[in-house]
């Protein structure tokens, strides 16, 4: 115990600091104070009245701070709004004719526009080649900095004067970083940073929306948002992708509206084989499409080296679809099992040429120089051994990704299975043909009558090809399961041999190269 009279402390032990933490009370408190001591140490009015004084100064000093920012927002707009060239052929700010006989232009580092020597200034850089800005980036990266933005990766709220043209009363408008409901076409600015690249989102009300992606480039205004969520069914190989809708889209047609629709490609390898696509929405800047496309024969290898791009284009029918913008995924930032939501702004890539409106991107990603990539396909096969039947129950459930053998980008599959060695050749099994699809469903059953002793020295082989009316059909792809299989081809017969009656699904990726008559068709 220490002091004396009213101002005696005791030093807790641990049980009397336990029993204050619960109750709440501190870890240190007078011991000899009564209820009315403790009412007689209550804040009386004049400090009371101060601390609400200080309160009130913090206030006003956050409005100011809020007008402060404000101001420097609106001009950097009236910049903005005061611009008359388009930045390619004319600068971008005073609008003079640039060229071999107009006045000399520098390029801008942030927005990619040209401008003139006058509207431009030299960034100060720590490379031999000089770069510049214009005056718009240059006041834009002065307001990042001078309100903070930087550190909080979005504006602060402000207040921003606005002018009233009955009354000429200017009155604040209170903003915040919140999206509102209803917005106008915003304006996307970026800025480097060392572990990617941050896009910032400037609608004409001042509300700004971040993002950071690691493949970004500059884009001169936002095409739009995509609002989707995906899904990897680790169990059945299956990647589910939910569509659900998008705000803000580009007008493509002339009547200010698209009619939009969203295609998914897994890349490096894009092609029709891997190509799904929702219904078109007509006439809508703002299309809720609710539709969900799944992916079959998605591995966890595919989960770390594959990513998904995901466009979308407005439709026309009487010339070629367009472009509108995209958002692409990589695969690895999904969790088994567990739905991701996205809610992305669309972009547009670099690309090197166009296809008719098809973009042609030039990103890496898209190019791959290893061969063994390069797949024919895959194919779900379901093995059971049947007790009572005596026989072995051959499922051919599915394909995918399949390679395309025709003209027309597609092929015509069907499968046919072969129980080796078969000297009477009866064993041949077909499924029908599918028409014009890379990713065919078969759901066919065949059944070989076989005593289970036998089936350990078989060699099951299933061979897809493409039907062709008036010459031989095309080989696809083949694969074989036994006991001279290796990897998950032997591992998918052991499990069927060991486990009777119990039918067991695997995917399988088709090969190019098959021993056997079997691929004499």
């Amino acid at each position: 115990m220490f002091g004396s009279g009213n101002s005696q402390w005791v030093c807790p032990n641990d049980r009397q600091l336990a029993l204050r933490a619960k109750l709440h009370t501190g870890w240190s408190v007078h011991t000899f104070q009564s209820e009315k001591q403790r009412k007689a140490q209550a804040l009386d009015k004049r400090e009371l009245d101060v601390i609400f004084n200080v309160i009130r100064r913090a206030e006003q000093l956050e409005l100011i701070e809020q007008h402060r920012i404000g101001r420097l927002i609106e001009r950097l707009e009236n910049m903005r709004r005061s611009a008359v060239g388009n930045g390619l052929s004319q600068c971008l700010l005073c609008g003079e004719a640039l060229g071999l006989l107009g006045t000399p232009s520098v390029l801008c580092l942030d927005c990619c526009k040209k401008v003139c020597t006058k509207c431009g200034i030299e960034a100060a850089c720590s490379q031999k080649k000089a770069q510049w800005l214009c005056k718009i980036c240059s006041e834009q990266r002065e307001v990042w900095k001078r309100s903070g933005a930087w550190f909080y990766k979005a504006l602060p709220k402000h207040v921003r004067p606005v002018k009233d043209p009955l009354s000429h009363i200017r009155r604040p408008v209170v903003e915040r970083e919140e999206q509102p409901a209803a917005r106008n076409v915003p304006v996307t600015y970026t800025w480097a940073h060392s572990k990617g690249v941050f896009i910032y989102v400037m609608y004409s009300d001042h509300t700004l929306f971040y993002t950071k992606e690691c493949n970004v480039y500059t884009v001169e205004s936002t095409l739009g948002t995509l609002d989707f969520s995906l899904l990897y069914d680790q169990e059945n190989n299956a990647l589910h992708c939910t569509i659900n809708k998008a705000k803000g889209l580009k007008p493509m047609d002339h009547n200010g509206l698209s009619d939009p629709y969203v295609k998914l490609h897994l890349l490096p390898g894009a092609s029709k084989a891997n190509k799904l696509r929702t219904k078109t929405l007509r006439n809508t800047l703002n299309p809720v499409w609710s539709e969900t496309l799944t992916y079959y024969g998605i591995t966890d290898e595919d989960m770390v080296r594959k990513t998904l791009r995901i466009s979308v284009c407005d439709e026309d029918k009487f010339r070629h679809n367009e472009f509108i913008g995209e958002t692409r995924i990589p695969l690895k930032k999904l969790k088994p099992n567990q739905t991701k939501n996205f809610y992305n702004c669309l972009e547009k890539v670099p690309f090197t040429g166009t296809k008719g409106s098809t973009l042609i991107c030039s990103l890496q990603i898209d190019k791959t120089d290893d061969k063994s990539l390069e797949e024919r396909g895959r194919i779900m096969i379901s093995l059971k051994y049947s007790s009572q039947k005596s026989g072995l129950v051959v499922g051919i459930i599915r394909c995918a990704h399949l390679a395309a053998m025709d003209a027309n980008g597609f092929s015509d599959p069907y499968v046919k299975t072969y129980l080796k060695p078969d000297e009477n050749k009866k064993s041949k099994h077909k499924t029908a043909v599918k028409k014009k699809t890379l990713n065919p469903e078969f759901n066919e059953e065949f059944f070989y009558e076989i005593k289970y002793a036998e089936l350990s020295k078989k060699t099951l082989e299933v061979t897809v090809w493409d039907y062709d009316i008036g010459k031989s059909n095309d080989f696809i792809g083949g694969v074989s399961l036994g006991i001279n299989a290796n990897g998950e081809r032997l591992k998918h017969w052991f499990d069927c041999l060991k486990n009777k009656d119990k039918k067991i699904e695997r995917w399988h990726t088709l090969t190019n190269e098959l021993p056997g008559s079997g691929f004499n068709d």
